[in-house]
């Protein structure tokens, strides 16, 4: 039988993903909504939350390992790198980075204290708190010394923080002369050429941007992007869009796998049985998915 605790934490949590679901202004912010959300992910093995890259993924698990090692390959992540992780969430990524680039320190950088506790945790069994150092922190204001580390990594927070562009100058200031930032990150889509396919588009964006709290700031499209960062000083700017290996092949999964579905709670499930019920092209209409790349140009000689 259930303690009166335990009855009444429940409840707490039915009504905050009403509120959370149904409520536009639902009034929370990112770290009650990480809160509200806990580590029911619909992975199997793992505790990611980010939506994977799925272009020879099988698995929701492989496909989120394949999205961390894409990031870390692209920043060329190796031995004796100081890598600053911002967003961790319950640091599967980098416990995988730890294991396969080996990096001499990860630091990790998360507003949500839930998952930064239960990040530490998770690492220390892995017995990797020697090598990945977990703190509680912004990524708009970094608790770093300037030109401390070698690698600047956010992989699918990037649309959450106020701003991005506050980000993109901590990270600067952050990373040594030859220093990379590698972004995967969630933008609006340019704007399609018909009127249908543009209302279609806002309604997406703004379905994403009001469930996850993505400020207006942040609402710009991959051209725009990429000219904020090399704003602030970065060099050598990619922005690449893969969507196409993100949420089409994403939706196909979830419609097929019942059990990743079922490991979310009971609400959230109606919610993403109903959007698996749509189109992908108009439930993602609105949502670009980059990968970004800067590097923090080296010294004079």
């Amino acid at each position: 039988m259930q303690s009166t605790d335990a009855i009444t934490r429940r409840w707490r949590e039915t009504l905050g993903y009403l509120n959370w679901l149904l409520n536009p202004r639902h009034g929370r912010d990112v770290t009650q909504v990480y809160d509200l959300l806990a580590d029911r992910s619909p992975t199997e093995q793992r505790l990611y939350l980010n939506l994977g890259y799925w272009r020879s993924a099988a698995t929701l698990d492989e496909a989120c390992d394949a999205l961390a090692l894409l990031v870390a390959e692209t920043a060329q992540m190796g031995p004796g790198d100081e890598v600053l992780d911002v967003g961790f969430g319950f640091a599967d990524q980098d416990m995988l980075w730890a294991r396969t680039f080996r990096p001499r320190q990860i630091i990790g950088l998360n507003v949500t204290a839930s998952q930064v506790e239960r990040a530490r945790q998770r690492v220390a069994e892995a017995g990797l708190a020697g090598q990945i150092d977990l703190r509680l922190g912004s990524a708009t204001q970094m608790p770093l010394d300037a030109g401390s580390v070698d690698k600047v990594v956010a992989l699918e927070c990037a649309f959450h923080f106020d701003t991005r562009e506050r980000f993109f100058a901590e990270a600067f200031r952050v990373l040594r002369p030859g220093g990379r930032l590698v972004v995967a990150d969630i933008l609006p889509m340019p704007p399609a050429a018909r009127r249908h396919e543009r209302l279609a588009q806002r309604w997406g964006w703004r379905q994403a941007a009001g469930k996850f709290l993505i400020p207006e700031a942040n609402a710009y499209t991959r051209e725009v992007y990429a000219e904020r960062l090399a704003a602030v000083g970065f060099a050598e700017v990619a922005v690449a869009s893969i969507r196409d290996d993100v949420y089409p092949p994403l939706h196909r999964y979830l419609a097929r796998d019942r059990a990743a579905v079922a490991r979310l709670h009971s609400l959230l499930r109606v919610a993403v049985r109903i959007a698996l019920r749509l189109d992908p092209g108009l439930v993602f209409s609105g949502l670009d998915y980059v990968l970004a790349s800067a590097e923090r140009p080296r010294a004079p000689a």
